[in-house]
């Protein structure tokens, strides 16, 4: 359920208003990059995911069906936790199974199990054969694969890809201008000469599956974030 405005008890000093950023930012709950829906605090320059804003108490999640998932403030005991679906570690906000011990940053688990926008449909799997058009490599992550099984991405490489591309702004908060191009994979998901009209079909599908995926993992699945990411791919 979305609000104009809450009251939240991480920031309580000053209420947040919901808004839509199309430039990234990052959550002071779970600690990882947004873009899109957000609740800030325009005084303090504080910013929450919707997932963070407003968690469930509890969930379960199809991949683990044994699972209990309770939403944290903080990582429980002293030792390192990674995220279970990105592989990131976990610093802030995380829903953690008590029984398993499994984490997962809010955003990730609340990702989409599928993402559909009409052309091109992506699956969300926990583990998948095929290879991943990023790194080359099979089960590091949770991957989102296309129903004609051409594209597969893991979770974690789509994360690796933004930190890379906005190197600086996950460790601290800054005012000064950083770069939000997000790097184009056309190289690495198809090889075919760009000249062929079949090359170029493929080079838009593979393009638009990277744009949900990618938004999807910053925590807004939606057309608009999307569109804004487009725009940010091709000016790369």
């Amino acid at each position: 359920m979305k609000y104009s405005e809450i009251v939240h008890y991480s920031h309580p000093q000053h209420k947040l208003r919901f808004e839509y950023s199309e430039f990234p930012f990052k959550c002071d709950g779970c600690k990882e990059v947004g873009i899109g829906s957000r609740y800030k605090c325009t005084v303090c320059d504080f910013d929450l995911h919707m997932q963070c804003a407003i968690p469930s108490p509890a969930f379960s999640h199809s991949f683990y069906t044994k699972c209990s998932f309770q939403f944290f403030s903080r990582p429980p005991g002293d030792k390192p936790r990674n995220c279970n679906a990105c592989e990131r570690e976990v610093t802030g906000f995380l829903y953690h199974c008590k029984d398993c011990g499994f984490d997962l940053h809010p955003c990730c688990a609340k990702l989409p199990m599928v993402l559909d926008d009409g052309e091109i449909k992506l699956y969300l799997y926990r583990k998948v054969s095929a290879s991943c058009q990023k790194c080359g490599r099979k089960g590091r992550s949770w991957s989102y694969r296309s129903s004609c099984k051409k594209y597969n991405l893991h979770v974690a490489c789509v994360k690796d890809m933004l930190v890379e591309n906005w190197q600086g702004y996950l460790g601290e908060k800054s005012v000064r201008k950083f770069d939000t191009r997000i790097p184009s994979l056309k190289n690495t998901l198809l090889t075919h000469n760009k000249s062929n009209s079949k090359a170029k079909k493929g080079l838009e599908m593979a393009g638009l599956a990277l744009q949900f995926v990618i938004s999807a993992v910053l925590g807004d699945p939606t057309s608009l974030i999307a569109g804004v990411i487009g725009t940010m791919i091709s000016k790369a």
